[in-house]
């Protein structure tokens, strides 16, 4: 026996979301959450209340964006696309956003949330765009999933709600590991807020080459010299995840601007900006697109251990806010990122620093190996239940 399936804009109202214009104060600071998907990108827990930004009445009224009810599922269609959450609180989204009020008579909240995780890959397929590839809300409606009875939802949840809590420890413990990397940045460098030390300081520009990776055009792609390339959603906050990328032409002409060699670092330009990581791949072997800048450091005057590290010290405390342009979609230009004044501690401060971080990546890299054992487990656990209910 199998379960009937169901559209989901037949079983969920599909909602959209929208952002206020960042120009009108009144629209800012008000009483209402007003989720991004940045919001979700270090969300381990399957529930969400808390938004970094509030909207007011008026600027709800101002633009497309409606309040969505508690245990609405939360989808994020662009930018990337994937994140999952449910609300637990009242909220509104911005465009970032395709989120599901599901009839609570036959489709469960939770279940749909499950449904989603465990098909992120397939739900990545579903985008679309050049640039930035999202999902529409005339795809996501026509979406097919399983439609077990309720109860049988409930129970699949509910089983799958027990095992991500193995899940989440391990979540805990890789962000222990971060936390004590903060601590060791302190240590060695100082708040960067109020530079205790001292310490000199430099435009990124003056220390570290910037380039802005290869536009896509799909009207020029020959397929003559196709090369993988790095995207936004490649680049995660100290880790580059190679197992999705994509490919585009990059003559061997264009390798020296766009090729990432060792040690380059990667900073995304949207969706979070400043988000940053490490190549620790081949040379040249690999490009970036428009969407990423390349960051080669200067390691006479600095290291990009102690830059990646002082981006997310940065991005931590807000003071990245005021050099992101967030008219629509949050960007990170260049011409800001070149003239942020980044501290310079003395070289020996920073190499001891970086091998400090050999030991302390050691660990949390044992840690992420068992979450995603543990994320690998619970997918495959979600068809395995379906199964399983469906032959009792």
């Amino acid at each position: 026996m199998k379960w009937p399936k169901a559209y989901l804009g037949d079983v969920a109202q599909v909602v959209s979301g929208a952002t206020p214009k960042s120009s009108v104060d009144h629209y800012w600071d008000g009483d209402i959450p007003w989720i991004t998907p940045a919001d979700l990108s270090g969300l381990e827990e399957k529930e969400v209340s808390v938004t970094a930004r509030l909207i007011t009445e008026a600027g709800l009224s101002s633009c497309s964006s409606r309040i969505l009810p508690p245990r609405s599922v939360l989808f994020s269609s662009r930018a990337p696309i994937g994140h999952v959450a449910i609300n637990t609180v009242p909220m509104a989204t911005n465009q970032g956003f395709k989120s599901f009020v599901p009839d609570q008579e036959i489709l469960s909240s939770d279940f749909l949330y499950w449904w989603l995780k465990s098909n992120e890959v397939y739900l990545q397929s579903l985008g679309r765009g050049a640039t930035f590839k999202e999902v529409s809300k005339e795809i996501v409606e026509a979406i097919e999933i399983p439609l077990p009875p309720l109860e049988e939802q409930r129970r699949i949840a509910a089983i799958l709600d027990k095992a991500s809590q193995l899940t989440e420890a391990c979540a805990s413990h890789q962000a222990a590991h971060r936390r004590m990397g903060e601590s060791l940045f302190i240590q060695a460098f100082g708040e960067p807020r109020t530079n205790p030390f001292d310490l000199p300081s430099a435009r990124l520009g003056a220390i570290a080459d910037c380039q802005l990776g290869k536009m896509l055009d799909k009207k020029r792609q020959s397929g003559c010299s196709k090369k993988p390339y790095l995207r936004n959603a490649n680049v995660r906050w100290f880790e580059i995840d190679t197992s999705d990328v994509l490919f585009m032409d990059i003559g061997d002409h264009e390798i020296d601007r766009f090729g990432v060699y060792q040690g380059d670092l990667l900073v995304c330009e949207g969706g979070e900006p400043g988000r940053s990581a490490i190549w620790k791949g081949g040379n040249g072997v690999i490009g970036f697109q428009k969407a990423l800048h390349r960051l080669r450091a200067d390691r006479h005057k600095v290291l990009p251990e102690y830059l990646n590290w002082a981006l997310w010290m940065f991005a931590q405390r807000g003071l990245l806010s005021d050099r992101i342009t967030s008219a629509t979609i949050a960007h990170l230009t260049r011409e800001k990122l070149v003239n942020i004044n980044i501290l310079i501690p003395p070289l020996p401060v920073q190499e001891r620093f970086s091998r400090q971080l050999e030991a302390l990546n050691a660990l949390s890299q044992a840690a992420k190996s068992r979450n995603q054992i543990l994320r690998s487990l619970n997918s495959s656990t979600f068809s395995t239940l379906l199964g399983w209910c469906a032959e009792k």
